[in-house]
């Protein structure tokens, strides 16, 4: 974005939202980017010419996609509440998911993803075992014995959570739990030793599968978007760390994709582009002397 004075900055000249300015220096807008591009490396005297701008804004938001996917450490949250319905429909904006967890007595407990199916299709069968179709011929559906069991509680777990464990009393009110819990996990598999609830992401329906277990709990969902600000070009921006990074992406889409380029000229773009990414990792990488000092500390322990 533009340079802003101050006062703009921190009040937004008192216009909702106000903080719509703090830390927007930090980022270049897309239409700055594809301005630039046009103004400095295309022209009548550069590799590049006559590109038209949807080409190169093409590219421009192809580019800022792969940094988000790979790049980026700009983390989204959203936390809602899972009903009884069990699901968590993901954001509008989601690509990837970084961590989910319960919200519970001020606490986040981190969540592991549930290696079981957790929901299914069921088709509607005749007694004959035939499937039903409907008036346009598609085959009717409807909710899978599956999908019942897991929202009333009753689908057997193969994780250590509050379900498998409910009516155990901690020892010694109940002697039951001597004769079947110790010594029973001799040999447990720790990919399921686990007391939180679970989950499984259904990228196709949108939606996050939970176990009975996390009815009408918070859950905290950490993942990664496109950066595309859903289709708002207006609001799209790069972190000006990778702005250069950003020039070459674009500069080697268009002569990759050119007719007649040399194929040296056509590496040389690749190399820049490859080289530019690295040292943008590097520079966004917060390897700080303050974390190092804290991490070699941590390292410097006796143990008793």
């Amino acid at each position: 974005m533009g340079y802003i004075n101050q006062e703009k900055y921190y009040t937004n000249n008192n216009v909702n939202p106000t903080n719509e300015n703090w830390g927007s220096y930090q980022y270049v807008s897309l239409a700055d980017i594809v301005t630039n591009f046009l103004l400095m490396y295309n022209g009548n005297h550069s590799l590049i010419n006559n590109e038209e701008r949807y080409k190169i804004l093409f590219h421009a938001k192809r580019g800022i996609q792969e940094l988000n996917y790979d790049a980026f450490k700009e983390i989204k949250s959203l936390q809602l509440t899972v009903y009884s319905d069990l699901r968590f429909v993901l954001p509008s904006d989601f690509v990837n998911w970084v961590r989910v967890s319960m919200f519970k007595d001020n606490t986040i407990f981190p969540l592991v993803e549930n290696i079981q199916v957790q929901s299914a299709l069921s088709y509607v069968q005749s007694a004959t075992a035939t499937f039903t179709y409907d008036g346009s011929g598609n085959v009717n559906t409807k909710t899978s014995s599956l999908d019942t069991a897991r929202q009333d509680g009753a689908l057997n777990s193969i994780y250590l959570n509050q379900a498998r464990m409910q009516g155990v009393d901690i020892p010694p009110f109940n002697e039951d739990y001597y004769d079947t819990y110790i010594g029973a996990r001799y040999g447990l598999n720790t990919e399921t030793a686990n007391m939180n609830p679970t989950f499984t992401i259904d990228k196709k329906a949108g939606v996050i599968n939970f176990d009975s277990t996390m009815a009408n709990q918070e859950c905290i969902l950490e993942y990664i978007s496109d950066g595309m600000e859903n289709g708002d070009d207006s609001k799209i921006s790069v972190n000006k760390l990778f702005e250069d990074y950003i020039y070459a992406y674009i500069k080697y889409a268009l002569l990759n994709n050119r007719f007649g380029v040399q194929e040296y000229i056509v590496n040389r773009a690749r190399k820049d582009k490859t080289a530019l990414l690295r040292n943008a990792k590097i520079r966004l990488s917060d390897i700080h002397p303050g974390r190092l000092l804290m991490n070699l500390r941590g390292e410097n322990k006796w143990i008793k």
